[in-house]
Formats: structure tokens, C-alpha cells, sequence
């Protein structure tokens, strides 16, 4: 018999509970302990459920689906005069079932001979009401079609769906569910461990291992719960020990879990039983893969005689719709990724294959190449896209060189990777890691001596960078010997060129300008046109500059200029503009200078070489404070200080690069007394890099006028100030005779 209608209530998101003596309106379990986080989410799904009348959470096993969908659906009860209603349909294996598990849901009793749809479709005709459906990916055709067939016969139901995929069905919203952020993952750790520990608060003790145990389970609610459960018996540290294992690790859910999710590998394990063969091939593959990846590069390594390249896009498509895997839109297009606990399930049933080693080294031989490729093409217009694609893949290139050294037979490989990638190290802004990698690879003896001679001189290139002198002379100077011993010209031109640049740095402006003129008449003999040849052009005209030609020092730099617009080349042409700022400050035009020095700082701030960033900011303090504007120029001073640690040894302890500052400081001081100056630097101290450098870019000369409307006559250039002194009789070195 039809029940007959009451009017709704007006919305309201708030949960309630019905008062004594009401009919019950929904069946919603009742919450055993705090949900936690999660705040942006669940208004997403209180909108979206205004705009469709289907929507599915999709997401990960043990993302929190669930828990996500049941708190969204009680706090809009209100909603709904007739209720909201959750169908719990993991255990529904049968989609013969699945009528009468909704039937059941509802608590409708029916003794007719009926089907249970008819008694369904007549109970939810006229009906307002909110129906949750969780766990219905093993029966999802059949969930698909018994939801299309309500929707449409019962024009006020609205239906929040929970699952791995989504039903695919016309009007559908999806909303993908994504871990929990770092701030939410630790509450919820914490709220979950006090239940264990009544005694543990998150301190400033164990604040650091617990973002690290959130981040390495990947912000997902289960892992976190269940790693909660171990403390009972471990540390916050303890447990993240033992991660490496943690399938092992994280089991022992409550009793009152999910027989899901009692551990964690049952979780994911889950998903893994509702994937196709061939998806489950995929998946296995997939694990060799680090970070993100794009599908050119799955095609390549997971391809085989059981799963055709041709096929690979629409098993990877199968995987995203089991959300499995994971698409992101980045600025190098399309990726996609595993979370780490998902990964780490694939690894382990591919190393039951036995099919690891291969799998591993068809990716380390892709990565090989997008190297080699990346390194060819960053002396092009499309050098921008080659500095975000090798960031993006830099988690790849590590596990490149990681599977290379593994065998001492392929350790050249890891060598040829590390040399290949010195645009990485130098020319965006990853020096530290470079050196790492440089360092651990020539670390081991390969009869390869191109590869080995190619790390030699790019660790020479990023040790002088860093200000090592010692270093760079080391391991230039092996490069050379080695080099003449075995007559590989382009690794002579190379450490020639490096040894050059190491002499600029340290103030021997002779010896620079002869081994820079050495080793670009070597790269002329060898054909080599790139951005190190062109570096080493800019590097002479610096060497020319800072002995007084400024002349021919902004002549040489307006040649590399035309090639860089002929080529497209940004990197260069950022170091170009310094040396031509240089000049124009010298000379007098202050205001022309500031102009150069924007264009590069804003290409070395995009392609984030701190290094390029803080030597052009570092002269623009300066050009600041002859401009007149002292505050500001003490405050890029501050900002320019807190960048170079980040660097290495500051304006490389030379005299000549030094001189900026030592000018800039002289005329701010003056200008502002001791106490303002420090107080200004210590203000461009607290700001970070990106900070400051919009803050470099914005300023403006300062707009100071006299009685006469007319602005006062510009500090003159410090260079027209100071003499050329005598070389140091103990080192040898000269001082710059003019800046």
C-alpha cells in the first residue's frame, strides 16, 4: 500500500536524529568513533548532490569511501522527508541478490510473489529520499542497471554511490576521493592512536615521524588507522622502521571493520580480485614506476606477447576506472600515478613472477633515452618543456640510476644518466643532488671512459657552482689526465672549459680568459654548438668585463644573445643579460640595467636555478641603491643572503662577484644609518625565495622629486670609484679594478 505524502522539511545540512515515537527515516550506522577532516569534501558532495541525482565517490580501497559517503548523507538528512538509507553491498556476490539486499536496506517486507524490483520501484515511486550504495564493484553491471531503472521511475530519489568505479551511467557525477592532506592524515593518526594510547598527543617529539609515517602511507585513512593499532605495542618511530614491510605490518583492524578492511592487504587485495587478467598484468608492471609516468612510456616498458602495445590504453583506462591508478593534468600533459601502497601490492605479484629484473631494466633503458633526448633538445625553443619534463620524471631518473648500479656490469649507465642530466643539476636549481648522484656514481670503475670522463666534468661544473674549489680542481684534473690519455677531444674541451670557469670564480681573470679562448677554440674544432659553449662564451665576458672591457664583454654577450633568439635558448641567454646588465650599470644607465636584470631574473626563477636567481638580484640590490632607494636594496640584500645556502659557498668567496655587495652595503648604510640597513635585511631574510623574487621583480626605481619637479642626480656606478689593486703576492690573484 502507497504510503501517502508529507511536505519536506526545508533543507537543512545539519544531522538529526529522530525524536520518540517517529517512524525511523534512514538506517545510516551510527559513528563509533570521531570522523576527522575531510571538511572541503563533504561540502563538495553536499553540492554536487544539488546539481545531480547520482553521484559516485571513486577512490582507492581504503581511502575512506565509506566513512566519506555515510558522514556526507548524514549531515544532509535533512534533505529528505523520507530519509537516506545505506546498502552495504560488498557481500553481495550474486547480482541476483542485489534487488533483494536493497529491499532489505530499506526494511520493506513484501510476502507477495512479486519480483523484488516491482516492490522496490512501487515503494521509492513518490518518495524524497537519499540512497547510499557502498561496495558494489563485483556486481557493478548489474548495480548499473537496477540504478538507472529507479532513477528513472522514481523522479525524486537521489543516489550517493561509493565505490572503486564509477556506474557509468548517464547524469552521473564522479567524484574521485583523494588521500587525506598531511594536516588531516596526522589528526586522524593522532585521534586514532589515543584511542590506544590514551596518553599520546602529537608534540614536537614525534610531530616529524608522524608526518613522515602520514606521507609514506599516503595520506590513506585505513593504512593510518591500522598503523594507529600497532602503537599499542611500538613508537611513532618504530612503526615507520618497519614500513618497508608494511603489509606485514598494518593488520589487526577492530572487530567492528569491514571484513575488507581488516588489513591492509585484503584492502588493496580487493581491488586486485575485481581486475581483468590482463589489468592485473598491467598493474604488476606498473610497480616499476616511480612517481608519475606517462602512457608513451607504459606502451614502451609494460608491452608484451600477453599484453600487446595496441591494447596497453585500454587496460590502463580499465585501471583508472578502478581507480587503481591515478591521472593528474601536469604542465607536461597527461600523467598518471600509483599511490605507494598500491604500488607496493603490484610489485609483489610481479616479483612472483619472476619478471622483475626485466621489467626493471626496460624502464631504466626507456629513461636512458628520455635523458639522452631531454639533454639534446634543452639547446631549443623547447627548452622550458624539457627543465618541467625532467622534473616531473626526476623520480623515474632516480630509479634509473639506482637499477644501474646495482649490477657493476651496467654501472656506465648509471654514469652516462648522471653526466646527461647536468642541465638538471646546474640549470634548475638541483646542485645538491646532482653532486650526490655524481659522487656515487664515479664511485665505481667502468672500462666505459666516455660515460665516466662525461660525470667527471659535469661533478667539476657543479662542485665550482657550489664554491668547491678543491673539489672541482680534483676532479677536473682527472678528467684532462684521462681525457689526453685516452684522445676523447670533446672531455679535453669539456674540463678545459670547467678548469676556466673555476679560475673565474676564484679571481684569476688571466688564467679564465686564456682557458675559456682555449676551450671555445677546441668546441669550434669539435662542431659543438650548445648552451655550454655558449656558457662559456658568457663566462670570457665576464672574465673581459671584470678586467675593464666592458666593451667588448657586452660585445661578446649581444653575439650569444643572437643565437639564443636564433634558437630559442632561455637558460644562457638569463646570464647573457646579467653581463649586459653589468655593462649598462657601469656605464651609467641605471634604469636600462634594471631592465636587463628583470628579464633574467624571470627566466632563472622559471627554470629555478638559485644560482642565475641570486647573482642577478644580488645586482640588482645594487642598481637599487643607486637609483636611491637604500631600504629596498637592504632588503633584496637580506633576501639574496637567505638564498645562497641553498647554493653553496656565497658569491663564491670572489672578490670580484663580491663587489656588488660590498657597493650596495656602502651606499645603503650611508644612506640609512646601521640600525635601519640591518633592519631591512633582516625583513628580506624572512622572505622565501619565491617571495622575493616577485618582490625583486615588482620594484620600481624610486619616484623621489625635488621642489623643481626634477629627481636627484643617481648615485654615480661605484666602478667609476675605485682603482684596479695590485695581485695578492701571496695567492697570486688580483682584485677587481672595477665593478
Amino acid at each position: 500500500m502507497r504510503r501517502s505524502q508529507r511536505p519536506c522539511p526545508s533543507p537543512d545540512d545539519s544531522p538529526a536524529a529522530p525524536g520518540p515515537g517517529t517512524a525511523a527515516r534512514g538506517n545510516l550506522p551510527v559513528e563509533l568513533n570521531r570522523f576527522v577532516g575531510r571538511d572541503e569534501e563533504l561540502a563538495d558532495l553536499g553540492r554536487l548532490l544539488t546539481e545531480s541525482r547520482l553521484v559516485t565517490v571513486v577512490g582507492v580501497g581504503g581511502v575512506g569511501k565509506t566513512r566519506c559517503a555515510t558522514r556526507a548523507a548524514a549531515l544532509l538528512q535533512k534533505r529528505y522527508c523520507d530519509g537516506v538509507w545505506m546498502v552495504e553491498l560488498s557481500t553481495v556476490q550474486d547480482s541476483g541478490m542485489l534487488e533483494q539486499a536493497v529491499v532489505d536496506a530499506l526494511g520493506l517486507t513484501d510476502h507477495t510473489s512479486r519480483p523484488p524490483r516491482t516492490t522496490l520501484l512501487e515503494h521509492l515511486a513518490e518518495r524524497r529520499l537519499l540512497l547510499v550504495l557502498d561496495g558494489f564493484e563485483q556486481i557493478v553491471d548489474a548495480c548499473a542497471e537496477l540504478v538507472c531503472a529507479l532513477l528513472r521511475r522514481a523522479p525524486r530519489l537521489q543516489v550517493l554511490a561509493a565505490g572503486r568505479q564509477p556506474l557509468e551511467l548517464d547524469g552521473e557525477l564522479t567524484y574521485p576521493l583523494a588521500p587525506m592532506t598531511d594536516e588531516d592524515a596526522m589528526m586522524l593518526f593522532a585521534e586514532r592512536a589515543a584511542a590506544v594510547r590514551p596518553e599520546f598527543r602529537l608534540t614536537e617529539d614525534n610531530r616529524g615521524s608522524t608526518r613522515e609515517l602520514c606521507r609514506r602511507l599516503d595520506g590513506i585513512p585505513l593504512a593510518l588507522e591500522l598503523a594507529a593499532g600497532r602503537l599499542r605495542a611500538l613508537s611513532t618511530e618504530q612503526v615507520v622502521q618497519r614500513l618497508d614491510d608494511r603489509f606485514r605490518l598494518l593488520t589487526g583492524a577492530s572487530r567492528s571493520a569491514l571484513a575488507r578492511h581488516q588489513t591492509l592487504r585484503t584492502a588493496i587485495g580487493w581491488s586486485h580480485e575485481l581486475c581483468a587478467p590482463e589489468q592485473r598484468l598491467l598493474w604488476a608492471r606498473l610497480s616499476v614506476f616511480a612517481g608519475q609516468f606517462d602512457l608513451e612510456a607504459v606502451e614502451y616498458i609494460c608491452s608484451g606477447p600477453e599484453l600487446p602495445a595496441e591494447s596497453v590504453l585500454d587496460v590502463l583506462t580499465g585501471l583508472l576506472a578502478q581507480s587503481v591508478v591515478l591521472r593528474e593534468d601536469s604542465a607536461v600533459g597527461t600523467r598518471y600515478r600509483m599511490l605507494d601502497t598500491v604500488r607496493e601490492y603490484g610489485a609483489d605479484w610481479l616479483a612472483a613472477t619472476g619478471d622483475t629484473d626485466r621489467l626493471r631494466r626496460r624502464h631504466r633503458d626507456w629513461y636512458l633515452g628520455l635523458a639522452t633526448w631531454c639533454e639534446l633538445d634543452w639547446f631549443s625553443s623547447r627548452q622550458g618543456e624539457v627543465a618541467a619534463r625532467a622534473e616531473s620524471e626526476l623520480p623515474n631518473l632516480r630509479r634509473a640510476m639506482e637499477c644501474s648500479l646495482e649490477c657493476p656490469d651496467e654501472a656506465h649507465l648509471a654514469q652516462y644518466l648522471a653526466g646527461t642530466l647536468w642541465f638538471l643539476w646546474v640549470g634548475c636549481g638541483r646542485l645538491s643532488e646532482g653532486r650526490h648522484w655524481l659522487n656515487r656514481v664515479l664511485e665505481e670503475e667502468t672500462p666505459y671512459e666516455p660515460s665516466r670522463l662525461k660525470a667527471l666534468w659535469v661533478l667539476g661544473y657543479v662542485a665550482v657552482v657550489q664554491g668547491d674549489a678543491a673539489g672541482a680542481i680534483s676532479a677536473l684534473q682527472e678528467c684532462r689526465e684521462e681525457a689526453d690519455r685516452t684522445g676523447d677531444a670533446a672531455a679535453q674541451a669539456y674540463a678545459v672549459h670547467r678548469t676556466g670557469c673555476l679560475a673565474l670564480v676564484t679571481d684569476d681573470m688571466v688564467r679564465a680568459e686564456e682557458l675559456l679562448q682555449d676551450a671555445l677554440v677546441r668546441y669550434r674544432d669539435l662542431g659543438e654548438l650548445n648552451s655550454n659553449v655558449l656558457m662559456a662564451q658568457i663566462e670570457l665576458a665576464m672574465a673581459v668585463g671584470f678586467r675593464g672591457d666592458l666593451e667588448a664583454a657586452a660585445e661578446i654577450c649581444e653575439e650569444v644573445r643572437e643565437v639564443c633568439e636564433d634558437r630559442g635558448e632561455r637558460w644562457a641567454l638569463s646570464y647573457a643579460l646579467y653581463v649586459l646588465a653589468y655593462a649598462q650599470l657601469q656605464q651609467g644607465r641605471p634604469e636600462r640595467a634594471r631592465e636587463l636584470l628583470r628579464e633574467s631574473l624571470a627566466i632563472g626563477h622559471a627554470f629555478h636555478d638559485l644560482l642565475g636567481s641570486v647573482l642577478t638580484m644580488e645586482l640588482l640590490a645594487l642598481v637599487t641603491a643607486v637609483e636611491g632607494d637604500a631600504a629596498e636594496a637592504a632588503v633584496l640584500q637580506g633576501a639574496a643572503e637567505r638564498i645562497w645556502p641553498s647554493v653553496g659557498l656565497p658569491l663564491f668567496g670572489s672578490a670580484y662577484y663580491g663587489r656588488p655587495r660590498a657597493e650596495c652595503e656602502q651606499l645603503a648604510r650611508r644612506e640609512l644609518g646601521d640600525a635601519p640597513y640591518e633592519s631591512g635585511r633582516r625583513a628580506g631574510a624572512q622572505l622565501d625565495p619565491d617571495a622575493a623574487v616577485a618582490r625583486a621583480l615588482a620594484c620600481r626605481p624610486l619616484d623621489r622629486t625635488g621642489p623643481e619637479g626634477q629627481r636627484p642626480a643617481p648615485v654615480p656606478p661605484p666602478g667609476d670609484r675605485t682603482r684596479k689593486p695590485a695581485a695578492s703576492p701571496t695567492s697570486g690573484r688580483g682584485g677587481p679594478d672595477r665593478w
